[in-house]
């Protein structure tokens, strides 16, 4: 359909950078002649309301057969500075394939998104990704007669989504709609804690933040600084209660006993963690558990096995600060920024962390593949090596925590190396938690990103696997076990 730009010059009077919007537009429906452009009211999570342009139409998509995805778009008003609003438009006979770029509702997530940045993103670019992404994973597929009639309950909620409408009433414009209150509670009034409660308060990431110290006894010195000054949104509490309906509950405590041994340490904490789990689960029964109790790959383990939750929800810190060193150093020292966006450090915590990789260059033969290897081993040597020389103190596991924090309650989809349960990954078979890269959004993991397949890693894992699962069995968890 041609564009009708006079018309959209009217429509767009609010827009702030109108003839950007505009000149964006005529090259989209250069590209792709289906599209049909409009103004409708959109509806936020907040339950406040704009009149977007949004345009609607298909992409053509090659898997196997050709395909025509059809896709609706929001352009907000400080377009082109801003993402659009994207959503899968699924006809009748259509089912949704949740994956690692769509969601149950069709919404669509992708890296362009994410990391939109003006001049250098644009709509087209945005298209061609989305097609590209859906090429490597259909986000539809086709229903049989009886499965849409199933599926029509579900199509109408995700019409009304994809119109600009949602279920949530706007309670006003000095209202904040109960659903969308960001809360996350640190439990732990040590260094760490402060830390996680200071980076978290940094970042802006939550409406409130409570700082809960199951300890006895008066205040510490941190918690006293921080009533002191007066830190914005930060409540500081000894009452479970205080916890009650956070999104994520952040687990900072370690037992200080006089324990002999490193199983003695470890019990301790177990023993400790009997005592706050299943408070905080009680209390925040739909919450995200985020652990950084040591050791994390155990104690998300107990924290898992005490609250009962999915294990979606229960992930522990693991290896995300050394992953974000990594990329960091692969990048910025070494100079191998194509390396980078696929390298993690998976595995536990401490010596026996590993290096990986999420995808492999395409090379023209074996010769070149096998060079390749040994020139990313090296690069990736070298920075585990000055890793080695990078301490992990209070406040840098503490941005580390907001950082992952930050992901889970603004949905961001993005890739953290984070403890998860890996039984089923690299042929382990026991219940433990170790650092893998997931998708992380409001839901905890939503997906484990496949590694690539390297023998001497997978076999570093599954030794590691095996002495944690040991660990654990030594451990006195009569009360947890299953």
């Amino acid at each position: 359909m041609a564009l009708a730009e006079a018309a959209l010059r009217r429509q767009l009077g609010k827009y702030k950078f109108r003839d950007l919007t505009i000149e964006e537009l005529k090259n989209v429906s250069k590209a792709y002649p289906n599209f049909t452009f409009s103004m409708n009211t959109y509806t936020f999570k907040d339950g406040s309301q704009k009149d977007l342009l949004n345009f609607s139409g298909t992409v053509p998509v090659k898997y196997g057969n050709s395909y025509n995805i059809p896709i609706h778009l929001w352009i907000l008003d400080s377009h082109p500075f801003a993402p659009p609003i994207c959503f899968l438009k699924p006809t009748a006979n259509m089912g949704i394939a949740v994956g690692k770029h769509v969601d149950a509702r069709g919404r669509i997530y992708l890296p362009y998104l994410q990391n939109w940045n003006h001049p250098k993103s644009t709509l087209i670019g945005l298209i061609k990704e989305m097609i590209a992404k859906f090429e490597e994973e259909l986000p539809l597929y086709s229903l049989s007669s009886s499965d849409a009639d199933r599926q029509s309950e579900l199509l109408s909620y995700i019409a009304k989504i994809t119109e600009g409408e949602t279920d949530m009433k706007s309670r006003g414009k000095t209202g904040r709609n109960e659903g969308c209150f960001n809360k996350i509670t640190v439990v732990g009034a040590g260094d760490l804690g402060i830390a996680c409660v200071l980076a978290v308060a940094a970042k802006d990431i939550a409406d409130k933040v409570v700082l809960l110290d199951p300890s006895e006894g008066t205040a510490k010195g941190g918690t006293m600084d921080l009533e002191i000054f007066a830190v914005p949104n930060v409540e500081i509490s000894k009452d479970f209660s205080a916890s009650a309906d956070s999104k994520v509950v952040v687990l900072t405590v370690n037992s200080l006993g006089n324990a002999q041994t490193y199983l003695d340490v470890i019990q301790s904490n177990v023993d400790l963690f009997r005592g706050i789990i299943p408070a905080v689960s009680h209390y925040s029964q739909n919450a995200v558990l985020l652990v950084a109790s040591h050791p994390v790959e155990v104690m998300t383990f107990v924290s898992w096995k005490l609250s009962s939750f999915p294990k979606s929800r229960v992930i522990g810190v693991g290896t995300n600060l050394d992953s974000e060193r990594f990329q960091y150093m692969l990048t910025n020292l070494l100079k191998a920024e194509v390396l980078a966006k696929d390298a993690w450090v998976i595995g536990e915590q401490g010596e026996d962390k590993v290096p990986s990789w999420t995808s492999c260059n395409i090379v023209a033969n074996q010769t070149e593949a096998m060079a390749a290897r040994n020139s990313r081993e090296k690069v990736a040597n070298r920075a585990m090596e000055i890793l080695k020389g990078k301490g992990q103190r209070s406040w840098s596991v503490g941005l580390s925590v907001a950082d992952l924090a930050d992901s889970i309650l603004k949905d961001k989809r993005k890739v953290h190396s984070v403890s998860t349960l890996a039984k089923g990954c690299c042929n382990i078979n026991s219940e433990v938690f170790l650092s893998l890269p997931c998708i992380l959004g409001t839901s905890g993991v939503i997906e484990m990103v496949r590694l690539e397949e390297d023998p001497l890693v997978q076999e570093k894992l599954q030794s590691s696997a095996g002495s944690i699962h040991d660990l654990q069995q030594q451990l006195k968890l009569i009360s947890i076990e299953t």
